[in-house]
């Protein structure tokens, strides 16, 4: 099944939207590499260590690892217990995961979005900064990130249930954007491919 056969544009447009969100903070890393390192030569070879780097580190942080969720959810990359569910039949993998995303994700983020925007707000009242360093950086920005996060997520959500429904219909996952896959999965190509060709050379 290629992509064509699926018509899902607005799940492809999710995709995409968190795709280009995942990757532009994605640089987060390089900065946050830059950062420590530089902390790490002033502190130890000018004997003169910053009062910015840790504020940075874990603001640069925080960024990337919330604003990579629902990238990694738009690459079907969060842990599951694989070890029982690739056994199943893809209409029940659809099932339990379309179960599972209205008892506990939906509910969860929906939560996250609440509460995280009145957190970002209180930040913003009192242009709250940092109090881990005597100068500390304004932090209400960093803290807007959190309902954004969970709009993004919810949005990804919405695109998993398309999906699912798909699924349960066709008994076959529809495709997902290909620019990035596990090394697992390239195996298990690989391993496909060779079987079927041993099997046709076979007959």
């Amino acid at each position: 099944m290629d992509r064509q056969s699926f018509d899902g544009r607005l799940v492809f447009w999710i995709d995409s939207l968190n795709t280009w969100v995942g990757k532009f903070f994605g640089w987060s890393i390089v900065f946050l590499t830059l950062a420590t390192s530089y902390e790490v030569f002033s502190r130890y070879v000018l004997k003169a260590p910053t009062d910015w780097a840790f504020d940075a580190a874990y603001i640069l942080y925080g960024i990337l690892f919330m604003m990579a969720g629902a990238y990694a959810l738009a690459r079907n990359g969060h842990v599951r217990g694989d070890w029982l569910y690739r056994s199943w039949q893809p209409r029940i993998q659809a099932r339990w995961d379309l179960l599972l995303y209205f008892l506990f994700f939906f509910p969860g983020i929906i939560t996250l979005i609440y509460s995280g925007w009145d957190y970002a707000a209180q930040s913003w009242v009192m242009k709250e900064r940092s109090l881990f360093t005597p100068n500390g950086p304004p932090i209400y920005h960093f803290k807007t990130i959190i309902p954004i996060t969970g709009v993004l997520l919810l949005l990804q959500g919405v695109a998993e249930v398309l999906r699912c429904l798909y699924c349960i219909r066709n008994n076959a996952w529809p495709p997902r954007l290909g620019d990035v896959e596990e090394l697992e999965q390239v195996l298990q190509k690989q391993y496909g491919a060779a079987e079927a060709e041993s099997v046709e050379a076979g007959r």
